[in-house]
């Protein structure tokens, strides 16, 4: 009779559970494994979505080829390699003032405010607001090289050359903030024994940075980077609204471009195949970072 009981209370114990996590499985499957296998599906066929599922034509590989012989795609991916710089960059600077701000008195909270701002502030508001720096005649950056004597400053956004390097400071502006906090919570778990050992035997900065801070923050390093690589390949609300991918696609990126595909030009299979290329490279990025956070990772 107990041993029943008991059964009879598991199984209510494991129905209740159940019901707990159905609406979060719930939105999970269909906001995620759905696309996801979809997206499988539809890369290796011709179909708009506009048509409807009766409609969908497999094509087999002939997306991938096409894929492979589209000149836009490429710069596409090309740009997102270049914009992957803006990770070990924004790193460097961010452990550089999380340093600063570490070592400082006064006004902690106040230098981190400063900081996250540009992190948790709208990315519409911040691509507004760099159109204006930007603006090639009338900007206010132009007006000030202007004032000091360079009579053709950069067009910045409008110009081939310099709309990527421009769309790539921002981003490094813009994670700052996140990089910086992440790594303050670093620095203030290295016992503090360590940097005292270490001026006793005449440490100067250079070497307590080298042989302590940098070792011992290597995780938070590691997780920023790997992170930092994966949503240089999500960046799309700020090419939209600052650049659109223009001029000449110099700020395309792959998933820009999946946008115009899906949804201008309603290509939804050949989206497909883009976002399943997307997926390969980030998963072998990955990989690739975590094989390698072996030899200079310290847990």
């Amino acid at each position: 009779m107990m041993r029943r009981f008991k059964y009879n209370t598991n199984i209510r114990n494991n129905i209740a559970g159940y019901l707990f996590v159905a609406p979060m499985m719930l939105g999970v499957s269909v906001l995620v494994l759905f696309p996801v296998v979809a997206t499988f599906i539809l890369g290796f066929t011709d179909w708009n979505f506009v048509a409807g599922l009766a409609n969908v034509h497999f094509t087999g590989w002939d997306n991938f080829l096409t894929l492979f012989q589209d000149d836009i795609f490429f710069k596409s991916l090309t740009n997102n390699a270049w914009l992957m710089l803006v990770v070990p960059i924004g790193m460097a600077i961010s452990l550089f003032l999380a340093i600063m701000i570490n070592s400082c008195i006064y006004m902690k909270g106040l230098f981190k405010v400063i900081y996250f701002m540009p992190y948790i502030s709208s990315i519409v508001a911040v691509a507004i607001v760099f159109q204006v720096l930007f603006q090639p005649s009338f900007g206010p950056i132009n007006q000030f090289l202007m004032s000091l004597g360079i009579d053709n400053p950069p067009k910045w956004i409008s110009d081939v050359r310099y709309a990527l390097p421009s769309v790539m400071v921002i981003v490094i502006w813009i994670q700052i903030g996140f990089q910086l906090i992440i790594y303050i919570a670093g620095l203030q778990s290295i016992p503090q024994e360590l940097y005292e050992a270490a001026e006793i035997d005449g440490a100067n900065s250079w070497i307590k940075f080298r042989n302590i801070t940098f070792p011992l923050v290597s995780s938070t390093s590691f997780f920023l980077l790997i992170t930092g690589i994966i949503n240089s390949f999500k960046t799309f609300d700020l090419i939209a609204v600052l650049t659109a991918g223009g001029p000449s696609n110099s700020t395309s990126v792959t998933v820009y471009y999946l946008y115009e595909t899906a949804f201008v030009n309603l290509k939804s299979g050949y989206a497909s195949s883009i976002a399943l290329v997307m997926l390969v490279c980030v998963f072998l990025m990955t990989f690739v970072q975590w094989a390698g956070q072996k030899k200079w990772v310290n847990y």
